[in-house]
């Protein structure tokens, strides 16, 4: 038997599910999530009491001693309309994340394979929390949904390897109330075959490589993993980056060595870095000199695991005074703002949320377009994890798939 919150009892029986206990009982417990207060625990521990009773003494039911897990095959082809009504079909399926989705047509699934050697029934991985199996085909299929083109398949593939790296917690941040969203930072001559933006407003919608390689991550993590909102995702308010949080570094522009070096692989490798934030600000600096920089990074409170933002101007002025990037994350360790101060009602002072202790929990990524502002996204919640570089695979026909996909990028008419 098991105890939930009244929001988390469906919750609670997709997880028994997947446990192989579907038939368990499950009880609401009426207090308030993560209550501190005594009198309202003592109070839903007193109303629940003779229910836990009656369920631990009441006989199973039939279905509670042998409950039938479903055993048909899904079909190949699930639906046959036109646009709209495979769209409508799609949604009330809850396979879709809200916005409209390409069709997955057997002929579109087969040309998004061509991103890839790998065989359709190649498993990458499993994916939490139901640990649905992560083929190549899968992949395809939601890569397509999400309107991605097949040069994005090396991506994805290495995005969802990295996703099931315990180091990324991925296990506690996709189902989590705190609302985690993958980032994905692209490091190599990836960037720029597969137009990833790393310039202005990179972060923003507009590009169909940023755009669409996170939202497939999003519909693989749904559809294949099984985290669906509001039962397996359980996260309070949400998160908008949950749709897409892709960019790549402006390694042409920046003073420093780029992200992907500094971890250990060669400038020629191509890479995707991962890690899982909640919260996203911008500021701008108090002074365009090093030492205004520097004071403005550390001021934006990078607590916890963070990645800060820096656009290659101000990178470029922190270089020139001499500032490294192993300069200047302990100097924005040693400076940090904490934004979580909070009031501990047991000691009667204010408590200190953990803070990113050594510069491995602080990530420094030169991108962005020219302007004055600086971005900062962190995960807040005290929940360890570590940043999780994976190498991106190229098929042997990369050449000729970029070639036959360089012209798919926005051209603007001028006014």
């Amino acid at each position: 038997m098991l105890l939930a919150n009244p929001g988390f009892v469906r919750d609670a029986h997709s997880a028994a599910s997947s446990k192989g206990v579907p038939g368990i009982r499950i009880l609401p417990l009426n207090v308030a999530c993560e209550s501190t207060v005594a009198e309202d625990i003592e109070a839903g521990t007193a109303e629940a009491m003779p229910r836990i009773a009656e369920a631990l003494t009441k006989p199973l039911t039939a279905e509670e001693k042998s409950p039938q897990p479903s055993t048909s095959a899904p079909p190949r082809i699930a639906f046959k309309g036109n646009y709209e009504e495979v769209n409508r079909f799609f949604y009330r399926k809850g396979w879709t994340d809200g916005l409209p989705i390409v069709p997955p047509t057997e002929k579109a699934i087969a040309e998004m394979m061509t991103g890839t050697d790998l065989p359709p029934d190649h498993m990458v991985t499993k994916v939490i929390p139901r640990m649905g199996k992560a083929t190549v085909e899968k992949i395809a299929v939601n890569a397509v949904m999400a309107g991605a083109l097949p040069t994005h398949m090396p991506v994805l593939i290495a995005a969802v390897k990295a996703l099931m790296n315990q180091k990324t917690r991925f296990d506690t941040f996709e189902v989590s109330t705190g609302s985690w969203a993958p980032f994905f930072a692209i490091n190599g001559p990836i960037r720029n075959d597969i137009h990833i933006n790393y310039g202005s407003g990179a972060l923003s919608p507009g590009d169909i490589a940023n755009a669409a390689i996170g939202r497939a991550v999003g519909l693989i993590v749904k559809n294949i993993g099984g985290a669906r909102k509001g039962i397996e995702d359980m996260g309070v308010i949400g998160n908008p980056s949950k749709y897409t949080l892709v960019i790549g570094e402006s390694e042409e522009e920046s003073p420093w060595e780029p992200l992907h070096v500094e971890r250990g692989y060669k400038k020629e490798d191509n890479t995707l870095t991962v890690f899982f934030p909640n919260s996203y600000t911008q500021s701008v600096p108090r002074g365009t000199s090093a030492e205004g920089i520097a004071q403005s990074l550390a001021a934006m409170g990078p607590w916890g695991m963070s990645c800060l933002i820096v656009i290659p101007s101000h990178a470029k002025v922190l270089a020139d005074a001499g500032w490294t990037k192993e300069k200047l994350k302990e100097f924005i360790l040693q400076n940090a703002a904490n934004p979580f101060r909070s009031y501990d009602e047991d000691s009667d002072v204010l408590s200190e949320p953990p803070r990113a202790v050594d510069t491995d929990g602080l990530m420094l990524l030169v991108a962005g377009g020219p302007g004055a502002w600086m971005g900062m996204l962190r995960s807040v919640g005290g929940i360890e994890n570590d940043f999780v570089t994976t190498k991106i695979e190229l098929p042997r026909n990369w050449d000729a798939l970029v070639k036959k996909y360089k012209n798919v990028v926005p051209v603007y008419a001028g006014y």
